[in-house]
Parts: C-alpha cells; structure tokens; sequence
C-alpha cells in the first residue's frame, strides 16, 4: 500500500487523493465516521477518536495518525481496549503514521486524521 501525507488535510493511497479522515481497514479506504464521537468535542476541544466510532480492531497493529500537529485526541478507551484485545496501538503524527503504514506492507489498520 502507497500512502503519502500531502500536507494539511489531504492524503494519496494507492494513487487516490483523500481531503477528509480516512480508515484504512484490509487495503480498502473508507471515510472515518467522526460525527459519532462529536457530542465529547466540548470536552476536548476537538472531536476525539472514541469507541463509537469505525475502528479497524481486526489487525495485530494499529497505527493511529493524530493529525498534522497531533491535535486529535485519542481517549483512554481506545488504549484500553487495544490492550484487552491484545493487539499493539502506535499513536503518532499522520505524517509519520503514513511512513509507518508503508513500512508494514499492508499488515496494518489505520485510523488517519488528517487537519490539525
């Protein structure tokens, strides 16, 4: 899987141009569901990623991109359950969340903000 972040609020994957959040889940793309964890946005300033949302839990590895600044918020829910299901969660800038995607060949979910 080719994955470039081109800059605030745009990703390419395999050669298609995103301007919106993507979750990345078995090579295929899909448009991340934001809206349902838009209620916690006054408590952090900023709609975090919650448990009600689309994540792709089914992968050993999931790679969480924050963002071009690493704004987005990622409850404690979400840490807690990738542990219960005992798969490994890395959280880091989208920028490099992309770099980390490529690497792994395809072995991966991801979960990509790509603004703030």
């Amino acid at each position: 899987m080719k994955v470039k972040y081109l800059g605030f609020g745009s990703v390419e994957i395999d050669g298609e141009t995103y301007d919106y959040d993507v979750v990345v889940r078995g090579g295929r793309v899909k448009k991340r569901k934001k809206n349902l964890s838009k209620h916690l946005k006054e408590l952090y300033g900023h709609t975090p990623l919650s448990l009600a949302e689309n994540i792709p839990w089914d992968c050993k590895t999931l790679i969480i991109g924050t963002g071009e600044s690493g704004a987005l918020p990622v409850l404690d829910e979400i840490k807690a359950e990738a542990e219960n299901r005992g798969m490994t969660l890395v959280i880091m800038k989208t920028e490099e969340a992309c770099r980390e995607i490529e690497k792994a060949g395809g072995k991966t979910n991801a979960l990509l903000h790509l603004t703030c």
